[in-house]
């Protein structure tokens, strides 16, 4: 039988999250083409403090998606530990970054899209939900961001 820990403050909850922005390398993304087909695929991320910098080819169904559709959501973690991140996405040409920022992914992720034959685009993402939870008595209270402000 597990012990169940007590609900964490909204404001630890955030604290958290961060602190698993600033570390994880990888998340899980989910997306949409225009006529609702569903695709979801782990992705290499740098946080930034603001917002999370993804990379995919621009042709594939993950990149496709987040073009028309400029809205993602985003999941850290496993289904004990979640945080989701719902955001607007801002696509960008693979040389848009500066070098600094590109080399800055390379190096937290150990992929650098920009030395690859096949076609990447950059995808900055903005927070504007987001929720995270742990066990069901962490439901309530799970919403840490609304209209990309946080709430602790």
């Amino acid at each position: 039988m597990s012990t169940r820990n007590p609900p964490r403050a909204r404001a630890e909850r955030r604290r958290d999250t961060e602190h698993r922005l600033a570390r994880d390398v990888d998340v899980w993304v989910a997306s949409a083409s225009p006529d609702g087909t569903p695709h979801l695929v782990p992705l290499s991320f740098d946080w930034d403090g603001e917002t999370l910098l993804l990379s995919t080819p621009a042709g594939s169904p993950t990149g496709r998606n987040l073009a028309a559709t400029g809205t993602v959501r985003v999941g850290l973690g496993g289904t004990r530990d979640v945080t989701l991140i719902d955001g607007e996405v801002e696509v960008m040409e693979i040389d848009a970054l500066t070098s600094e920022l590109g080399d800055r992914f390379a190096a937290r992720t150990g992929f650098d899209p920009r030395t690859l034959t096949t076609p990447y685009r950059w995808f900055r993402v903005t927070p504007r939900r987001v929720r995270a939870w742990r066990e069901e008595n962490e439901l309530s209270g799970r919403e840490l961001m609304r209209d990309g402000r946080w709430l602790a």
